[in-house]
């Protein structure tokens, strides 16, 4: 099963829409929309398709997702390197970290549930986009810097009916129909 992303057609540049098996979702993607040559910074969704790799998740406020792909837990010191120039671009590091990274441990809730996408990372190429990930919405359905969100209860539906097989096609342009 594949999640489908959209932009939407009301000219909004992160607002956006998807497919997961069967039923619309409203999702937000990235502030500047969705680009083909996304770069690090350029807070632009990938265009493309993308495998699910595997969840994270926020132990001391969700329990362990019902899923079919690996999750592992967060921790306080956990963060992803968003460095270009950092060997370790576009993966998971442990804090403190003297190269540029995302905390995961975050005071707000939008890293309690994570799936992680094989955007750039197989093997990372330095500058073209790092961090790229499908988590919770903010309450205001904010634009992201290249994420894709969702509800928290919409992510849990997710997680629950994909597989390893599972990927997220991002489309440029707003579904027909």
């Amino acid at each position: 099963m594949d999640l489908d992303v959209w932009p939407r057609s009301d000219g909004v540049p992160h607002h956006g829409e998807a497919r997961w098996n069967g039923a619309m979702l409203p999702c937000a993607i990235g502030r500047a929309g969705i680009r083909g040559d996304k770069r690090e910074g350029d807070n632009a969704t990938p265009l493309g398709d993308f495998a699910f790799r595997r969840v994270l998740y926020r132990p001391d406020r969700e329990k362990i997702p019902a899923t079919r792909l690996e999750a592992m837990p967060i921790g306080e010191h956990d963060g992803w390197c968003d460095d270009p120039a950092d060997p370790a671009y576009n993966r998971p590091v442990p804090l403190p970290c003297p190269a540029g990274h995302e905390r995961l441990w975050r005071p707000d809730r939008l890293y309690d549930l994570v799936l992680v996408i094989g955007h750039n990372d197989d093997p990372p190429v330095a500058g073209k986009g790092s961090a790229i990930f499908v988590h919770v919405a903010r309450p205001d359905w904010g634009a992201t810097e290249g994420c894709i969100v969702f509800r928290v209860e919409d992510l849990r539906r997710i997680l629950a009916t994909c597989d390893p097989t599972s990927r997220v096609r991002v489309h440029a342009a707003p579904r027909q129909g």
